[in-house]
C-alpha cells in the first residue's frame, strides 16, 4: 500500500516535471518514442490544432517496447496518427533513436538532411518527462526555441491509464534522478531543483521506488 506522504511526494515530482508552457505554432513537432501511444495522439492532437505543419516521429524500440511495437516506436506512432487523420506527408519518421539525447539528435540531422528551416519545436514527451526532455533538447540543440507539450492528465489519470501505481512512481523518481545527476555527465543543461522536490525525491528513493534508477557512472539511457 502506498502512503499518503508518498503520494504528496509524487504529486510533487509530478507537478514539478511540467513545464506549463503554452502550446503555439513551432516550425516542427518532434513526438519522442516510447511505450506510451499517448504521446502519438498528443501529437496529433496538436497538428490538427494547426501547431505545426510538420512532425517527426522518432523512436527505434527498447526492452519495454520491443513485443508491443515490433516495427519500432516512431512508425508505430506514425500509424496511429494517420488512424487520428494526420496525412503521412506530414509525418517523418526517424527510427534509430534509443535514448532522448538520440531523440534530440538523430531529429535534427533529418529535417538538416531534408533541407526544412526549422526555428522552434514542439517538443512532446510523456507528461512525467517535459522537463527531463526540455532540459536535453536545450544541451543539444541551443539554437531553437523549444515548447513542451504532453496529454492535459491529472496524476491520478495517469495512474489509472498505466494501470500500475509503483510502475508510475518509479518512472517519476527515475526522471528526477536524471535531472539531477545528467547535467553533471553534460546531458542536459542545469536546471534549479527546489530543496522540497529533493527532500520529496530522498523519501520516496527511502521508501524503495528505485526500478528506474540509474547508477549515477552509467551512461546516458
Amino acid at each position: 500500500m502506498i502512503s499518503a506522504q508518498a503520494w504528496a511526494d509524487t504529486q510533487r515530482l509530478w507537478d514539478f516535471q511540467q513545464m506549463n508552457h503554452e502550446p503555439r505554432r513551432c516550425s516542427v513537432a518532434v513526438g519522442l518514442g516510447s511505450h506510451d501511444l499517448g504521446v502519438a495522439d498528443t501529437t496529433a492532437g496538436l497538428y490538427h490544432r494547426g501547431m505545426a505543419p510538420l512532425i517527426v516521429f522518432t523512436g527505434a524500440t527498447s526492452r519495454t517496447t520491443h513485443e508491443r511495437m515490433p516495427r519500432g516506436e516512431a512508425e508505430h506512432y506514425r500509424e496511429r496518427a494517420v488512424e487520428l487523420g494526420v496525412p503521412g506527408q506530414a509525418i517523418l519518421v526517424e527510427p534509430n533513436a534509443r535514448n532522448t539525447g538520440e531523440n534530440v539528435r538523430f531529429s535534427r540531422a533529418l529535417l538538416e538532411e531534408r533541407h526544412i528551416p526549422v526555428k522552434s519545436v514542439l517538443l512532446v514527451s510523456k507528461p512525467y518527462e517535459e522537463r527531463r526532455a526540455y532540459g536535453t533538447a536545450l544541451k543539444l540543440w541551443p539554437e531553437v526555441e523549444w515548447v513542451c507539450a504532453s496529454a492535459p492528465m491529472t496524476l491520478p489519470e495517469y495512474v489509472d491509464s498505466i494501470g500500475d501505481a509503483r510502475v508510475v512512481i518509479d518512472m517519476l523518481v527515475g526522471a528526477q534522478q536524471r535531472l539531477m545527476i545528467y547535467p553533471r555527465q553534460g546531458f542536459m543543461i542545469e536546471q534549479e531543483i527546489p530543496g522540497d522536490i529533493k527532500a520529496a525525491y530522498e523519501r520516496l528513493r527511502g521508501h524503495g521506488f528505485t526500478g528506474r534508477l540509474v547508477p549515477e557512472a552509467a551512461d546516458h539511457t
